[in-house]
């Protein structure tokens, strides 16, 4: 079995991730600190797995503690989700979000060549393409617009470090995969979406509202250039973001690669906001009240994937619907407010 070192492997698409690391048969290694994510998801991955699921505490922004910890170790893939990943947030707190995401990235790179592993993969976003002009569906060669935010930044940079490494003469096989909006849960309802205080993400802040934590949803924004005036998004299941990565593994282990290749990782649909809440409100059969807000700096009216690529390379495609995923994020909800 073939020891995968996940960073951020408690959070939300890591855990995923590990499940379907385990379910296909790897050796997944979860290194997180649990600043933003919590400890007993590693109980939950082991019910899920019916595996005993290593996890390393230290933070990754350490190069001395990464050193000691994995000091070795025998790891044949890195994939790299630690980071903090708020837009809104990072627009309140940029240095954090700077100090965080680009210390992290370099630290555990750095400890990659050293340590000769041949594969990585790293959490990029389509926050990269900014808000193109005049496209809405993006491809990996559309040309980005302005990066409002400085989450966006940071993976714009991160990508650009990738890059650098790989020029450098450093013998990774390396992937950044740009994945759109993951909302759902994993089916079995026992891991999903934990926000730690009030939630940034849009499905979250609607199960949340539809149980009464939250009073009131509030929309941002009534007039964007969209069918009903709401922000349209790629929300794409959670499991199919997981799945990608673990395609993602065959491939590089497959394939030398000359250069970084960088992959969207989405559905090719559209869905708005209203839109979202009217499938939350059919699926669930409850209603939830909100609001329309003013906009926020940093949000992009419209942006899709044209996943073409990810079909092409990685042979992954979208297995679930938005209602699937809506459906698996309520069951979540439901079952940690018990």
């Amino acid at each position: 079995m073939k020891n995968i070192l996940v960073t951020g492997g408690a959070g939300y698409i890591g855990s995923h991730t590990v499940v379907q690391l385990i379910e296909k048969g790897y050796a997944p290694i979860i290194l997180d600190d649990f600043r933003n994510s919590h400890e007993t998801v590693i109980r939950e991955l082991e019910t899920i797995t019916g595996k005993k699921v290593p996890v390393i505490a230290v933070d990754v922004c350490d190069k001395k503690e990464v050193a000691a910890a994995l000091e070795g170790m025998q790891i044949e893939g890195v994939i790299h989700f630690a980071a903090y990943k708020a837009v809104g947030e990072s627009v309140t707190n940029p240095l954090q979000y700077y100090r965080n995401n680009i210390e992290s990235l370099v630290t555990i790179l750095d400890w990659s060549v050293r340590n000769k592993v041949t594969n990585f993969i790293f959490s990029s976003s389509c926050t990269i393409y900014g808000e193109p002009e005049g496209v809405k569906e993006v491809t990996e060669g559309t040309q980005p617009g302005i990066v409002r935010s400085p989450y966006g930044q940071t993976k714009v940079i991160g990508e650009q470090i990738l890059t650098d490494v790989k020029k450098s003469g450093a013998p990774l096989n390396m992937l950044a995969l740009r994945y759109f909006n993951p909302i759902g849960a994993h089916p079995s309802g026992l891991i999903g979406e934990l926000p730690i205080g009030k939630p940034n993400n849009l499905l979250p802040f609607i199960t949340q509202t539809a149980v009464g934590i939250q009073p009131e949803l509030t929309v941002f924004g009534s007039d964007y250039p969209t069918p009903d005036g709401t922000c349209i998004r790629d929300y794409i299941h959670v499991m199919d973001i997981a799945d990608a990565h673990v395609q993602g593994l065959h491939f590089l282990e497959t394939t030398p690669l000359q250069d970084v290749e960088f992959i969207n990782i989405g559905t090719g649909k559209g869905t708005s906001v209203l839109e979202l809440i009217r499938t939350f409100e059919n699926v669930s059969g409850q209603a939830v009240p909100w609001k329309f807000g003013e906009k926020r700096h940093g949000d992009v009216a419209e942006i899709y994937a044209n996943p073409a690529k990810s079909k092409k390379l990685l042979n992954w495609s979208t297995k679930y619907t938005t209602e699937d995923a809506v459906r698996d994020a309520w069951r979540w909800e439901l079952n940690i407010r018990r």
